[in-house]
């Protein structure tokens, strides 16, 4: 059977939560899959890269939960492969078919609600960087394609490591808004900086699952893989 393996970078000060977080996520993505194996490790919790690769076949695909195509993909990742040869996929913050994934997402919520977007805000609260510009661009990208999908009343982009604040972006809006945090995993900035930008702002609207934990994501990384391994 073909093998798959999704990475996430995990939370380097306590590995071990992450760590099966990111196993009970493989577990949902594998259920959905068709005759492919998906396993899971995070680059934080030591050796467990390495061991799952040392213990899956070289026709293994790495798919990298991740938002930007940055150090982590292109340069942390490869270099704990070493000499093992594995084809490492692009990450799911730069898939050509994730602004209209997660429009498709948006508008369930919307339909949930009884809101139309005509009359309803969005904010995407995205990580951003201090030293890269890699990641705000990403999330900059992103947000303008996804307005071709699904035009809002109106949409703004805050950062936790970079201005404009997530604070700042969600200032001033009515109950009648939606919170996005364009994240591959509920990690610290999720659960806390996220969070406490939001309280700052006095926001009082919805707050969305990450976007790596919508259903349509996982199941379209499902697929995803599917092809992949196959392919192999």
């Amino acid at each position: 059977m073909p093998n798959a393996l999704i990475v996430a970078h995990g939370q380097p000060s306590d590995p071990d939560p992450a760590e099966a977080a990111l196993a009970a996520y493989a577990a949902e993505v594998d259920a959905q899959c068709h005759g492919v194996s998906v396993k899971s490790a995070t680059l934080a919790a030591p050796g467990m890269l390495e061991e799952c690769l040392d213990r899956l076949p070289e026709d293994t695909v790495i798919y990298p939960l991740f938002m930007a195509k940055g150090w982590f993909v292109t340069s942390a990742l490869p270099n704990r492969l070493r000499d093992r040869q594995r084809r490492i996929l692009d990450p799911l913050g730069v898939d050509p078919q994730l602004p209209a994934l997660v429009a498709d997402a948006l508008r369930d919520v919307l339909a949930e609600n009884q809101w139309e977007a005509a009359n309803t805000d969005l904010v995407l609260a995205a990580h951003g960087s201090g030293r890269s510009r890699n990641p705000s661009a990403v999330a900059t990208a992103f947000a303008a394609v996804l307005e071709q999908h699904l035009t809002f009343k109106s949409s703004h982009l805050g950062f936790v490591e970079e201005p404009p604040s997530i604070a700042q972006a969600a200032t001033g809006l009515t109950r009648q808004a939606l919170c996005l945090p364009f994240f591959a995993c509920t990690g610290g900035h999720v659960l806390e900086d996220v969070p406490k930008e939001l309280s700052d702002a006095g926001f009082i609207g919805q707050v969305m699952p990450v976007v790596g934990e919508l259903p349509r994501i996982k199941s379209h990384i499902a697929a995803t893989l599917s092809t992949a391994a196959r392919q192999s």
